[in-house]
């Protein structure tokens, strides 16, 4: 009878604190990035309406907040690396995984992770881009771990008590722009894309931290996505990856590959791939294009797999799919294209859209969302421009949760009627209170508009390198308007350009091209 109790008791606390609609992951639902929240979002807000309410947070960051249940986690960096002038000593840099509450934007718990140095310092191109906070946590519904890189992996349970940590890898990549690919879980395992610092794919006990299986790759340099599981019928799933110059297909039972394919000639992959249980979708940066990959089968597949190639291109937010449709955001242009063609088939520039930063190109690195039939976009400057979603896409607002200078590095997270946006300095919740918004209230002055177009940037100016929830990168090599990819419907990748400007020589242990083969 007590055991029946204490069943009881315990099932009733996770169903208070658990919801259907909860976005767990980087992206949310199996990293789609499309709702399932059956509860409608706003179209409109201001800093004065339909805003419930704003949390100073402890640092910077780009990584994108999560939610379980009545709570929202976000990972920030403090001490260290927040200006370029003065970046201050290394030694006091500092990570930070936070707990607010979702209602009322309090903040439940912090806890700090002093950085294990040697750490990529905050110089060059990438770092200072993105800072020191890019991977998003992710959570099982009763525990949240957080990435940090050469940090480590860190375990809490959802009051802040401190499970396990362990330590994945503390190399650099050739560029020492640091790594942003987000963890995942899958079943018992918590899967960790160490690409930086040990060109290894980590499988941990999600239990204890104990390490269940690591696959080492020297394909992995370039690659700051977030891997997606697909499952193909009752008995297989397959963790997938867009990585450089290939899409690959794993065991994530044990991290052996079982499939890749030739995909878009790149030497870096920032964006994270979709799929649509079927197919994989990748788009990379300059150089690079997209492409259509059929997930499943043995070996490589390039021949069989590849169902088509273009020239469109996403270098930082992931694209997003919504019926048939392919959405893709970059440089204030929404690309639409055929999930099953892969033609375009519109563009439309971001109307009223300023300029994320940086002065050689955008530091717009939030993929867009969906809720119910509603694309939301945020750019790095902190505008949310809303999309009805149809034969013809139409844009219905472009909105701000603060009149204040700003940088907005991470993807928004959707539950309950929330959307939960983060700035490099607050946490915001937009919530329909059926406030009146005033459109003057969200109005970009002029003198604003003129410094963003100028380069003001919340981690610096200069070449961005930087990426949410996974993608530092930087600008590629190479000539010509587009170097290497797919050209002319031919299905294997072109030449592609060099390696970004900064790359070191790389004395890291010889490790073969790709994961070991699966028997």
């Amino acid at each position: 009878m007590k055991r029946k109790l204490l069943a009881s008791l315990v099932l009733l606390a996770c169903s208070s604190t658990l919801s259907a609609d909860d976005w767990l992951r980087f992206r949310g639902p199996d990293g789609s990035g499309v709702s399932r929240d059956t509860e409608p979002l706003p179209t409109q807000w201001s800093p004065k309406a339909n805003v419930a309410w704003k949390a100073e947070l402890p640092g910077a960051g780009v990584s994108s907040p999560i939610i379980v249940g009545d709570r929202v986690f976000v990972t920030c960096y403090s001490g260290y690396g927040l200006s370029r002038e003065n970046p201050g000593e290394i030694k006091d840099l500092v990570r930070h995984l936070v707990c607010y509450d979702l209602k009322t934007g309090a903040q439940r718990w912090k806890k700090d992770v002093a950085a294990t140095l040697p750490e990529d310092p905050y110089t060059g191109v990438g770092v200072p881009a993105h800072g020191y906070a890019s991977h998003t946590p992710v959570s099982d519904g009763k525990s949240v771990f957080a990435y940090f890189g050469k940090s480590g992996v860190h375990a809490y349970d959802l009051d802040g008590n401190e499970l396990w940590n362990v330590n994945v890898g503390k190399e650099s990549d050739p560029w020492a722009w640091g790594s942003a690919s987000s963890p995942i879980v899958y079943e018992e395992t918590l899967i960790v894309t160490a690409s930086a610092e040990s060109q290894a794919i980590v499988g941990l006990d999600k239990s204890t931290g104990k390490e269940v299986w690591r696959q080492e790759a020297s394909g992995l340099d370039g690659m700051w996505g977030t891997p997606a599981l697909v499952k193909l019928d009752d008995s297989r799933t397959d963790l997938v990856m867009s990585v450089a110059k290939e899409v690959w297909g794993l065991d994530p039972n044990n991290g052996k590959l079982r499939w890749y394919s030739a995909a878009t000639g790149a030497d870096q992959a920032q964006s994270s791939i979709i799929t649509d249980g079927q197919v994989a979708f990748a788009f990379t940066g300059r150089g690079g294009g997209s492409v259509a990959v059929k997930v499943g089968g043995s070996g490589e597949t390039t021949d069989d797999a590849i169902l088509w190639s273009g020239s469109e291109s996403s270098r930082f937010a992931s694209p997003i799919q919504y019926k048939s449709r392919l959405y893709l955001i970059s440089n204030g242009v929404v690309t639409i294209m055929d999930a099953k063609s892969g033609d375009k088939i519109d563009q439309v520039r971001l109307e009223g859209a300023v300029r994320g930063g940086g002065g050689f190109g955008s530091l717009d690195y939030p993929s867009p969302v969906i809720s119910g039939d509603t694309m939301y976009y945020l750019n790095g400057s902190g505008q949310m421009f809303v999309f009805e979603l149809g034969e013809e896409p139409k844009q219905i607002g472009v909105n701000r949760v603060t009149a204040d200078a700003e940088s907005f590095g991470g993807t928004p997270a959707i539950s309950g009627g929330r959307m939960i946006l983060r700035s490099d300095k607050h946490l915001y919740c937009v919530i329909d209170e059926g406030e009146s918004v005033n459109p003057a209230d969200n109005m970009v002055a002029k003198s604003e508009a003129d410094d963003d177009a100028g380069g003001r940037g919340r981690f610096g100016g200069g070449r961005p390198g930087g990426g949410e929830g996974g993608r530092p990168g930087g600008f590629r090599g190479g000539g010509g308007d587009r170097p290497g990819g797919f050209g002319g419907g031919d299905r294997r990748p072109g030449g592609g350009g060099g390696f970004g400007r900064g790359q070191r020589e790389d004395n890291r242990p010889k490790r073969p091209q790709r994961p070991e083969m699966d028997s």
